[in-house]
């Protein structure tokens, strides 16, 4: 995933722009990068942090930093920001999204005379390079994003660092939040609110989608009208934004609450207590345990200094091992007990299967999983939520393959919540997982509790619809 934070600020802006940068590092665990404008020019800082946390491999960098503008990015993937040299000057740009058509795109520019790009390790072309290089084809930055946003197929929202401001622009769809904020003497744009409050910003709005402003210190300048199609990524709510953080003014932390609420409603399942898997399961536990009435206890704990996201490594035997060695079983309040565990999703399921096994190794009578999203279809087309590269490593499509032996077969069966084959996909699910019973959130009650109407929101990953309602 990645996120960015920017700045424009009457006085240095250096350490606003580090703690908001750093207030992103729960999106990304590859790549840390800051970089500021004065009247040196552009000086830029880029740290690899996969072993180490984004503040210790900066923090000796701040004292040769300075300057009044800046921005920072936390990205899951390639080096940012980028310094651009073109005929619109000389800029920095990050980048957040995904970008399906990338070598449409290259092929493209590469016919154009003097036309390059740097290969990445691996071999691979910096998705941030390949937006510079469309933004670079306009006339103005205004009209190079917007043809940028055109030509892209997935979603790109950017900061751009020019001359004394910030061009600020929301993908074209909004699949990505981008919220503006003010302080007396700073303006300032983020993906997280929650780089906000204690850097004593206010929350001033959020951009619409495909929205374009220009960010001073003396305040913000819109330079594209936001568009009328918005289609904000449903699964922010439900796993990757962080709980005090708010998109489209609706907080994270209350509407897993409610996630959980429903999840509750909608089960009469006796249980000894509810609890949720670490850290993102927790509020929607905690939800379905004010819901329910059954006390909530927390079996697991989560030992978070040096143990990242676990979604995030690239390696299966990685992932396995973060989300073993973090969570550290509490084998008194496991023992001899009928279990609910509410859970963000199942993604692969992997990981979960073995942390089911260690809670029926501790002596648990029971185990029974409410997920706060229904079951993951697809994969996501835009934002980079997994490097997973094939649909049938979700757990959902695993099941469907053993049901029916081919992977040619009509999906949309799979995802109507009341047919046949859903509720033996289900059980097919529950059985590999261990599961003494498994319930999934109905998707009208996630819209529901996210409270946008579905046709404001990406439901992609779990019935397929682009823009349905």
């Amino acid at each position: 995933m990645g996120g960015y934070f920017g700045v424009a600020s009457k006085k240095d802006c250096i350490s606003d722009l580090f703690y908001g940068t750093d207030y992103h590092s729960h999106l990304g665990t590859r790549r840390g990068g800051l970089a500021v404008s004065n009247d040196n020019g552009i000086r830029r800082v880029i740290h690899d942090i996969t072993n180490a946390q984004f503040r210790s491999k900066f923090e000796d960098d701040l004292a040769q930093l300075h300057g009044h503008v800046g921005i920072g990015v936390i990205s899951d993937f390639e080096d940012q920001p980028l310094i651009i040299c073109s005929h619109l000057g000389t800029y920095a740009i990050v980048t957040v999204g995904k970008i399906n058509n990338t070598e449409e795109l290259i092929e493209k520019a590469l016919g154009v005379k003097g036309a390059h790009f740097s290969e990445m390790s691996g071999g691979e072309i910096n998705p941030t390079e390949i937006v510079a290089n469309l933004i670079n084809a306009g006339q103005t930055f205004v009209e190079g994003i917007q043809y940028a946003q055109e030509a892209i197929d997935g979603s790109c929202s950017m900061l751009i660092m020019a001359d004394e401001g910030i061009y600020a622009a929301r993908d074209k769809y909004g699949r990505t939040p981008l919220v503006l904020g003010s302080r007396e003497d700073a303006c300032a744009a983020t993906f997280e609110t929650t780089a906000f409050p204690n850097l004593e910003f206010e929350t001033t709005r959020d951009l619409g989608p495909g929205e374009i402003v220009y960010m001073t210190s003396d305040g913000v300048e819109q330079k594209a009208k936001p568009g009328d199609t918005l289609q904000i990524c449903t699964f922010l709510w439900v796993y990757f934004g962080y709980p005090s953080s708010d998109y489209e003014n609706i907080n994270t932390e209350v509407v897993r609450n409610r996630c959980g609420r429903y999840l509750a409603e909608n089960d009469d399942q006796e249980v000894d207590m509810v609890a949720g898997i670490p850290d993102s399961g927790t509020a929607h536990a905690v939800g379905y345990a004010n819901q329910s009435q059954i006390p909530y206890q927390r079996p697991f704990v989560k030992y978070t200094p040096t143990w990242p996201r676990s979604f995030m490594p690239q390696n299966q035997k990685i992932r396995n091992l973060v989300a073993q060695m973090k969570l550290v079983p509490i084998s008194e309040l496991i023992e001899g007990q009928r279990m609910m565990f509410c859970e963000d999703s199942i993604v692969r399921g992997t990981q979960l299967q073995d942390t089911i096994q260690r809670v029926y190794a501790a002596g648990a009578k029971e185990i029974h999983m409410r997920p706060a999203c229904p079951p993951l279809t697809y994969n996501c087309k835009f934002l980079n939520f997994s490097r997973s590269r094939s649909e049938l490593d979700l757990a959902a499509r695993r099941a469907i393959r053993e049901l029916e032996g081919d992977t040619d077969v009509d999906l949309t069966r799979y995802t109507n919540e009341d047919s046949d084959e859903y509720k033996a996909m289900v059980a097919c699910i529950r059985k590999r997982l261990g599961l003494t019973s498994l319930i999934y959130q109905r998707l009208d009650n996630l819209v529901k509790a996210v409270g946008l109407p579905k046709e404001k929101l990406c439901t992609y990953c779990w019935d397929g619809c682009e823009g349905c309602t």
